[in-house]
């Protein structure tokens, strides 16, 4: 027995519905509709355009084979809609990149303290963090708080909730008992009533609306289900790990670099690493960091005027690896922007030799991300006690051979890339899951390997060259 169930997978850049078939041994993906997600500056502000993303997903919905079993959406973290006492949603959600949090998260790391932060939520200080950005907002009319995938499944369902994974990523959430954290919320003066019930992974949040259902042609009866819907939390649920012993990296705008756990790590030794401790599937920890990733890439090539990507990789391969070197962690590179002018500066500054074309502009990317996957492994092994035999590179970076082969070559551990849309099978499988289709999280995690195309990069053994240019970049903890 197979079943199809629409995933829909929101990413910073673009945005899908899919639809995905499974059932024994099957495990299958068709993309119904892909859109662009263009975030757009009114009046010096950066929004997204979250009724163009709702028609988008309506429109993918009505496209989407007939007989769907449920519908699921992840997309990124930390960003929110708020409502107003009718349910009226008070503007478009501002972009985590808007500079209304500059010097927030500062201020309020001085009033509250980082203990008292890290121990409550034991997440990574971000200046996007839901937190601070709520800390910058205006919340005098606000009557309910939705984060973006929590906002569209109420607007598909009317449910009111906010899905565990993405609510990990605000803050807000008591990483230890799992329920909003009272006594941050009065500290920093923010109203705890906006906050909706936490809901969990499979669970059905609702069937589609009359309206929804006309304007799909979709029957009411069709129920939308939480997944992990913080888009990283789909993505781990769906690395195809066959020990426990495993790293991942999700790779794509941003590189999340960590390990699973079955419990959070709040020592002073992780907060001090500025790593997280986000929610996963099934109550697991996705102990982690962010790395800037492809974004330093992806801006690069908005600067070019997007040349074929492909020819450049291929040119950057030929380029002579470790010479130009950023941090890629540099608040400097967070903001949209001339990127290559940026890289060139920072060389510069830090000592290091300008990429003087594109192709070493890339390959000085390419290798500073490599640099960063190894710090970053190290240090998540080395502070949470997991060993790691294997590196686990999913997402579209699984695209990226050179990226792949460099991660390798600097962490010194075999890399399995793929698959690439371990988002949307992440959702599709927590749909199944749910529908009593797919097994356990490691049954699952299985049926992925099984089915879908993978590769493996096996490093290079040679270390000391890496190990020199980590300590040259400051890397080398």
């Amino acid at each position: 027995m197979t079943e199809t169930f629409a995933a829909v997978d929101l990413g910073a850049s673009s945005g899908r519905v899919m639809a995905g078939r499974v059932g024994p041994g099957v495990l299958e993906l068709e993309e119904v509709r892909r859109f662009p997600n263009r975030p757009v500056r009114v009046n010096g502000t950066l929004h997204w355009d979250i009724l163009g993303l709702y028609g988008n997903i309506l429109d993918g919905l009505r496209a989407a084979p007939a007989g769907l079993a449920s519908v699921g959406i992840d997309s990124w973290a930390v960003d929110y809609g708020l409502l107003d006492a009718d349910g009226r949603l008070i503007g478009n959600p501002v972009h985590y990149r808007d500079a209304r949090t500059d010097g927030v998260m500062d201020r309020i790391r001085a009033e509250v303290g980082d203990d008292l932060l890290y121990q409550t939520s034991g997440l990574q200080f971000l200046p996007f963090n839901t937190v601070y950005q709520l800390a910058a907002d205006d919340l005098s009319r606000a009557a309910t708080l939705l984060m973006v995938p929590d906002l569209l499944a109420h607007w598909l369902t009317g449910a009111v909730g906010a899905e565990r994974t993405n609510a990990s990523t605000t803050g807000l959430l008591d990483v230890r008992d799992g329920a909003w954290s009272r006594d941050l919320l009065a500290r920093l003066g923010l109203p705890a009533g906006i906050l909706p019930p936490i809901r969990e992974p499979g669970e059905v949040l609702g069937t589609l609306r009359p309206d929804v259902a006309e304007e799909t042609g979709r029957p009411a009866t069709l129920p939308v289900v939480a997944v992990g819907s913080h888009d990283t939390a789909s993505a781990v649920a769906a690395v195809p790990a066959t020990t426990g012993r495993f790293a991942y990296i999700s790779c794509g705008t941003w590189s999340l670099v960590g390990v699973e756990l079955s419990e959070p790590v709040l020592t002073e030794a992780s907060r001090k690493a500025n790593f997280t401790n986000e929610g996963g599937v099934d109550g697991t920890v996705r102990y982690l960091r962010n790395v800037m990733g492809l974004w330093l890439l992806q801006e690069s090539m908005r600067a070019w005027g997007n040349p074929d990507l492909p020819s450049l990789l291929a040119e950057a391969a030929d380029v002579p690896g470790l010479r130009s070197l950023i941090d890629p962690d540099d608040p400097e590179f967070l903001p949209p922007g001339d990127m290559p002018a940026r890289i060139a500066a920072h060389c510069r500054r830090r000592g290091f030799p300008e990429p003087a074309t594109r192709a070493e502009t890339v390959r000085c990317v390419m290798d500073s991300l490599a640099l960063a996957h190894r710090a970053t492994l190290r240090q998540a092994s080395r502070l949470s006690g997991q060993e790691i035999d294997v590196v686990h590179l999913v997402g579209g970076g699984s695209r990226n051979e050179l990226l792949c082969r460099l991660t390798a070559d600097a962490s010194g551990l075999p890399v399995v890339a793929g698959p690439v849309e371990a988002t949307a099978l992440g959702n599709v499988l927590t749909l199944a899951r749910a529908h009593g289709l797919a097994g356990s999280l490691a049954e699952s995690r299985a049926l992925v390997a099984a089915t879908q195309p993978l590769r493996r990069y096996e490093p290079s053994g040679d270390d000391a060259r890496w190990a020199e240019a980590a300590a040259r970049l400051g890397l080398d903890h």
